[in-house]
């Protein structure tokens, strides 16, 4: 049986959960992608800080699909046109391929109440990615621990950046659930969790 997580007195953790969600989301919308600029000039209730944000590069699939995307493009080009086709058209090419890495960088967010992962493209928060605080049972420095759930993996390997894992229940409040992520400082992230940092 999973282990139990933090619930007010006398309310189901599901309901709990579920009104942490909607905290996050406005808490987490107040401030623009880049959150060390503050809350938006347009936001009439200051919100309170974030508790931790890190940015996250595009993934290796990402890298991957777009390099390729503009080899066949410039390709198709030198093969129909030529060479100068090529040249005029590179700059081009070149440009929409970083800008597709860019907006697909990713921001792993922890609020007041929950945590999420935005991706700069959509300008929001990605409804998928939110584990409200209630929720989370476990945070471990490294690989899950043996008898953990198939953890899901979050983020990729970057350099200067250690592995963490999380257990929590789902949104159902029961079932048992976890994932993995490579922070900066697992020592805040546990922090900002609300739970102490244990080593496997």
């Amino acid at each position: 049986m999973p282990p139990r997580s933090r619930r007010n007195d006398g309310e189901p953790l599901v309901v709990t959960a579920a009104r942490a969600r909607e905290q996050h989301l406005t808490q987490v919308t107040s401030y623009g992608y880049f959150a060390g600029r503050g809350p938006k000039r347009s936001v009439t209730v200051t919100p309170r800080p974030l508790r931790y944000w890190q940015y996250d590069p595009a993934g290796p699939v990402v890298v991957a699909l777009t390099v390729l995307a503009v080899t066949a493009w410039l390709g198709f080009l030198a093969w129909r046109d030529g060479g100068a086709a090529v040249a005029d058209e590179a700059p081009i090419a070149l440009g929409l391929g970083l800008l597709v890495l860019v907006v697909s960088t990713g921001r792993f967010t922890i609020g007041d109440h929950a945590l999420s992962t935005d991706i700069a493209g959509l300008r929001q928060t990605s409804s998928f990615g939110i584990v409200p605080l209630a929720l989370v049972t476990d945070v471990v420095a490294g690989a899950p621990p043996a008898g953990w759930p198939k953890a899901k993996r979050r983020g990729g390997w970057r350099p200067g950046r250690r592995r963490i894992s999380v257990r929590h229940l789902g949104m159902d409040g029961q079932t048992d659930e976890a994932f993995t992520r490579w922070v900066r400082d697992p020592a805040a992230v546990a922090d900002a969790l609300d739970h102490p940092l244990a080593h496997d």
